[in-house]
């Protein structure tokens, strides 16, 4: 059983997935529609493949957690693990994928820099994410040899020890980086870009109030809003590695359920917070969630005339 502390937390992360999943799903919905009407568009492939893989992430998060509370030893012996292991290999990848070629096209096309490095990348950005596709698959299979390989030594030491997990323990860690270097090379890349984004808009805001005649452009406004979401999506991308380890140290305290919860709270933070912000940020996706919310209040305003 929970305790009072343990259940309020719970419902915190189940809430985040909640509002996860909708913000997420308005934001898939939105541009997969803009794709199907109109012309393929690069954005809205990434948006769309953004927000599935954010879904899927959110679900995974949760049934990984809720397995690990309430049914660890299921969890922990058997095929579970191993299957839950290669699924989170793909979606998480993909997942910081997406993010990373969103920054990259943000970077791309916002960003203002006179060196020629920069000035051929810009005129080449579809072949840019395309090479960003190639590390994708690079990535996918260098991890599930890695995968592979963990779990038949872990099936091997089992075999030839009484305390399996004591051995293994130590060796766990290493294996967790080997089997991450591809999100760490998303990663990287992405806070890099964000940096560089942020250095670019924050030194035309300068230019732009050294210009400025005492009125406040709105030009300027919307730098200044651009810099705040991307601070904001570096905060929550760096929250989302700090829940990612902190569900990681499971393995090392598996009686600690406060910590799996707290771990699912902070990994959670990032796909919903991220998406509220992209949706808060495009005027196209808050309409959208304005009229589904006004469509909401329709239907239940029908049904509780229909209850009376």
């Amino acid at each position: 059983m929970l305790s009072v502390v343990e259940g309020i937390f719970l419902f915190v992360a189940i809430i985040e997935s909640i509002l996860g999943v909708l913000g997420n799903g308005i934001i898939g919905l939105v541009n997969c529609t803009d794709c199907v009407k109109n012309k393929f568009s690069m954005l809205s492939f990434i948006l769309t493949g953004l927000a599935i893989s954010r879904i899927c992430l959110i679900w995974l998060i949760i049934i990984n957690g809720f397995m690990q509370l309430f049914s660890p030893d299921t969890y922990s012996s058997g095929k579970l693990i191993e299957y839950i292991s290669y699924m989170w290999a793909i979606i998480n990848q993909s997942s910081i994928w997406f993010a990373t070629s969103l920054n990259i096209f943000y970077f791309l096309k916002i960003a203002n820099f006179s060196h020629y490095v920069f000035l051929w990348l810009k005129s080449r950005i579809n072949r840019i994410l395309l090479l960003l596709v190639g590390s994708l698959l690079i990535s996918w299979l260098l991890t599930f040899p890695q995968l592979v390989k963990s779990f038949n030594d872990h099936k091997m030491k089992t075999r030839n020890t009484t305390c399996p997990f004591k051995t293994v323990k130590s060796e766990y860690f290493i294996h967790q980086v080997l089997l991450n270097l591809g999100v760490i090379f998303f990663f990287i890349l992405s806070l890099i870009t964000c940096f560089l984004l942020i250095i670019s808009l924050w030194r035309h805001n300068r230019q732009m109030q050294s210009n400025a005649t005492g009125f406040r452009d709105p030009s300027t406004e919307a730098h200044v809003k651009a810099m705040k979401v991307l601070i904001s999506f570096i905060i929550l991308f760096i929250l989302y590695f700090i829940g990612f380890a902190i569900l990681m140290s499971y393995f090392a305290a598996p009686e600690n359920k406060l910590l799996v919860i707290f771990g699912m709270i902070t990994t959670t933070i990032y796909p919903w917070g991220h998406s509220f912000i992209l949706i808060l940020g495009n005027s196209k996706l808050k309409q959208a969630s304005l009229r589904l919310l006004q469509q909401l209040k329709c239907c239940e305003k029908e049904e509780s005339l229909r209850a009376t």
